[in-house]
């Protein structure tokens, strides 16, 4: 798959797909750029080559055509910072501005287009826009994890416009999938996989692909909640999806039959309302008191996640274990942010993704102690979903 690594770039313009859809405050500051970090090497392998660069990307969702709060040129001065070149914009993705200077781009410059989803055809994945598009550069890469499971223009209809020799994953999309990859077809046993978050809905599929490959599987988060529930437990006012009961049951009975081990939190952290300033109190999770509603998981929930995460020598982590944001909720999921990075000091292989969690690990400060952090949430859960993403399919 690395075909980038090996190709040299002199005297070509590659056409990025990057995902520099990052959060920005209301004064444009940009408040997370890990996305526009993640692809930094790529830009700078092909710079060093002597190539020179166009990226193309989204940011947000504008309903209308420009919209000055979605605009890509607020991203600018950051980028200029972390190339250490001055960045081009140009202020359209296709039309006469984007072509001139595209054209004129010389060896080691780079140029960003203004906000793809400006055209509704980008999202509907027109021919005639990705063709357009696709007249920008000779070479095209698709960087862009975060979208990959999206049929657009950009991610995957415009590959139709280059051959096979001029098509190709960046770095950031080869490490995406080299690692899931790896978790899902080639995993060390005992696998265990981490599934927090809110909603059941939101997991089943995951869970479903994954008792065909995990030797164990933690549930926490508010779904946990739902498990409890199901199984005749009294959960007082913690988050519960009353039409997915049956679901979760059908899950633990998968479980039993197929030897996976599914491990729920045996007591919570229980706040009276939702919350920084709420009582707090511990309760087992299966008699939470009337009134009150589950908000983190507890101490031995802890002491019992870890002690699994340890012995695991693969860990897969989408979700996290309560309302992390709020500092009283947070210890759970700080609790097996630990537990994973001293799995894999151990030699584990550790690979985190799904939005929450990678606000979690970056937050905690263990980004750096797993063994990689996945740059694309709904990307990374329908790979593990077991379905194929079009832009990767594109790319065959």
């Amino acid at each position: 798959m690395s075909k980038f690594s090996d190709f040299n770039f002199k005297g070509k313009k590659a056409l990025i797909r990057v995902d520099f859809n990052v959060p920005l405050d209301d004064k444009f500051n940009i408040t997370d750029d890990t996305r526009m970090t993640a692809t930094i090497p790529t830009i700078k392998k092909i710079l060093g080559d002597g190539g020179s660069v166009i990226l193309m990307s989204h940011l947000g969702r504008p309903k209308d055509g420009p919209t000055e709060k979605y605009s890509l040129k607020h991203l600018i001065k950051h980028l200029n910072e972390l190339l250490g070149t001055e960045v081009q914009f140009a202020s359209d993705c296709i039309g006469e501005e984007a072509m001139q200077k595209a054209g004129e781009l010389k060896e080691g410059e780079v140029l960003l287009l203004e906000n793809l989803r400006f055209y509704k055809e980008e999202e509907k994945g027109e021919k005639a826009f990705a063709e357009r598009l696709s007249k920008l550069g000779d070479i095209y890469i698709n960087d862009a994890f975060g979208t990959a499971h999206r049929a657009h223009a950009s991610t995957a209809v415009i590959a139709d416009y280059f051959s096979p020799d001029n098509k190709m994953f960046g770095l950031v999309m080869n490490g995406e999938v080299e690692s899931a990859e790896k978790v899902l077809h080639s995993a060390e046993k005992p696998f265990t996989a981490i599934i927090g978050g809110a909603k059941v809905s939101d997991k089943i599929m995951i869970i479903e692909n994954l008792l065909d490959r995990a030797t164990d599987i933690i549930i926490g988060g508010g779904m946990a909640y739902t498990f409890y529930k199901a199984m005749g437990g009294h959960i007082g006012k913690s988050l519960c999806e009353e039409d997915r009961l049956q679901t979760a049951k059908d899950l633990m009975k998968k479980a039993e039959e197929k030897g996976v081990c599914i491990h729920l939190p045996s007591d919570s952290i229980i706040a009276d309302k939702f919350a920084e300033d709420a009582s707090i109190s511990s309760s087992l999770s299966t008699n939470i008191p009337e009134g009150w509603m589950g908000l983190d998981i507890g101490v031995m929930a802890c002491e019992m996640f870890t002690k699994v995460i340890h012995n695991s020598k693969t860990i897969l982590w989408n979700g996290p274990m309560g309302v992390f944001e709020m500092e009283k909720f947070q210890h759970g999921t700080k609790a097996v942010a630990i537990a994973i990075a001293e799995a894999t000091e151990n030699g584990a292989f550790s690979l985190v993704g799904g939005g929450d969690s990678v606000s979690a690990i970056n937050q905690f400060g263990f980004a750096d102690k797993v063994s990689y952090v996945s740059t694309g949430g709904g990307a990374m859960l329908e790979y593990f979903e077991g379905k194929e993403l079009p832009g990767i399919a594109a790319m065959h």
